[in-house]
């Protein structure tokens, strides 16, 4: 369960926790914004009840889920969060879009002008890359974070980029607008610790095998740390069906709309890994209830250092965006 505190100073908060260590209450403290909160077995709250706790305590919330704070149950309405001036969560659905892989100025800066003709708002593209073979590309890394703000502050876009390793998250936060946390580094827990210190949004996504619950603890322990601009990405898990690179989990946008607060976006690039049935999935994902879509789009997609098979061109990105518009417009009336 879910113990909010009033408003009280440090004295009070002190006293209060005082009392739990003297009657042998384990807690965890949270900061969320303003608000101070304590997580506890849901077996205390008889003892909790006491005349002794009532001048510290505003609302006793009892949560059975093993994720707490990232669940309806704790906050109703829905987060919205921002990655510079897009709000996301907030009704219409956004796209971020752009290569696999950042790739030379002049190709990044193509790609950065058709976005911004399209309407598209995040530029994104990976600097640092988890790839299963050692000798596929790695990525730009540090510079290519640097060539990734440049080509977006050009042309007045966000930019959102993975990280994988704690190490990299100074000069994350330096270029920036949002910080991707990529299905491999799901349950890097040291990671996630370190982005709940960030003041920047997180993009996370689920793990190619990860559980919806496991995926909701992810993000947990991202906001139990002080963060709580999260924004979970559904991008496909492992299944028996070979004829696609992941099998996109349509039930998952649905149920997770259900069960947080959190914005959901989804992945249609990596959740099937073909070009051609990207945009169908993507306006499934909107139809469901997605907030949003992680699109990996290139103006030569044949050409594209990484992921090329999976990445769609200009023009059926133009194709996607209209086609989203419209389904928003009936979404919204049923």
């Amino acid at each position: 369960m879910l113990v909010k505190m009033q408003p009280i100073n440090v004295k009070s908060l002190n006293i209060f926790k005082g009392l739990l260590e003297q009657t042998k209450i384990s807690f965890v403290e949270i900061k969320d914004g303003h608000n101070t909160i304590f997580q506890m077995d849901q077996k205390h709250s008889v003892e909790l009840g006491k005349s002794m706790y009532a001048p510290f305590i505003n609302n006793i919330l009892p949560i059975r889920s093993t994720y707490q704070l990232v669940s309806r149950d704790y906050k109703h309405a829905d987060t919205i969060v921002r990655i510079k001036n897009v709000s996301i969560g907030a009704g219409s659905a956004t796209i971020m879009a752009g290569p696999c892989a950042v790739e030379d100025e002049a190709t990044m800066r193509k790609i950065a002008k058709e976005l911004k003709r399209t309407g598209v708002k995040i530029l994104r593209g990976g600097a640092f890359k988890p790839r299963t073979s050692p000798y596929s590309y790695q990525g730009l890394g540090v510079d290519g974070l640097k060539l990734l703000r440049e080509v977006a502050d050009d042309y007045g876009l966000a930019a959102v980029s993975e990280v994988l390793d704690v190490r990299h998250m100074d000069e994350a936060e330096k270029y920036l607008d949002c910080i991707q946390i990529g299905a491999r580094s799901m349950q890097n827990f040291e990671l996630l610790k370190r982005c709940g210190q960030s003041d920047l949004p997180i993009l996370l996504k689920r793990g190619p095998s990860a559980t919806i619950e496991e995926f909701l603890l992810a993000a947990e322990y991202i906001y139990v740390h002080g963060n709580s601009k999260i924004i979970l990405c559904e991008r496909g898990i492992k299944t028996f069906e070979p004829m696609t690179r992941n099998t996109f989990d349509i039930n998952a946008v649905a149920l997770l709309k259900q069960l947080t607060h959190l914005p959901v976006v989804a992945d249609p690039s990596h959740g099937t890994g073909i070009r051609a049935v990207v945009l169908p999935v993507a306006l499934s994902a909107i139809a469901a209830g997605a907030d949003g879509l992680l699109i990996e789009a290139h103006h030569e997609p044949d050409r594209a250092i990484s992921d090329g098979m999976q990445t769609i061109d200009m023009n059926q990105l133009r194709t996607l965006a209209k086609r989203m518009t419209i389904l928003e417009e009936v979404r919204n009336v049923i």
